[in-house]
């Protein structure tokens, strides 16, 4: 059964699908179709699209490697962010994007699980937006060789306790890319 996402707009964040961030993704292919299918949701709903790129030393903006993966095309209109820290809202004009477009709800996937999107869902719900996760969209690098779990159990994880996640006024959910709705 599909889970609607609602208060006044929701958007979708994309966070780091970028070429060098996901070369060596846990499940690169399957993520990124997943983000296309909440994309293509998104698209249809009319709901904001933000494409959230992250930069720093070996990753230069405007480099190939900084590139939005090939298989994702972003759309003439759609927001873009610019960061240079993990969290899509530090340092940035995130916040004021999503505000001019009334934009109470945020619809997140990208990479890594474990640092940036990590870091921007529970930003996002502590700066008072309702967060939903999209949990088979989001993808990270094997950093088990220093003592991180496996991808897929991070993954797992993330999604396991961001469901679980709530603050007054406002909730974290976790929506598979085929359920998830725009409003």
């Amino acid at each position: 059964m599909p889970t609607a996402v609602h208060t006044p707009h929701s958007a979708l964040l994309i966070i780091d699908v970028q070429v060098n961030v996901v070369a060596e993704a846990y499940e690169r292919e399957q993520t990124i179709e997943n983000i296309n299918t909440a994309l293509s949701r998104a698209r249809a709903a009319g709901a904001p699209v933000v494409w959230v790129q992250h930069s720093e030393d070996g990753l230069e903006r405007g480099s190939d490697g900084w590139a939005i993966v090939p298989e994702l095309l972003p759309h003439e209109g759609e927001l873009h962010v610019y960061k240079t820290y993990g969290d899509a809202f530090e340092d940035t004009d995130l916040e004021a994007q999503l505000d001019a477009k009334d934009v109470r709800t945020l619809v997140v996937c990208g990479a890594q699980t474990d640092f940036c999107v990590r870091s921007t869902i529970h930003s996002g719900l502590t700066r008072g937006f309702n967060v939903t996760l999209v949990g088979d969209a989001h993808t990270t690098d094997d950093l088990s060789g220093y003592g991180a779990p496996t991808p897929n159990r991070v993954v797992a994880h993330t999604n396991m306790y961001w469901a679980g996640q709530r603050a007054p006024g406002r909730k974290a959910a976790v929506v598979n890319a085929a359920e998830v709705e725009f409003v």
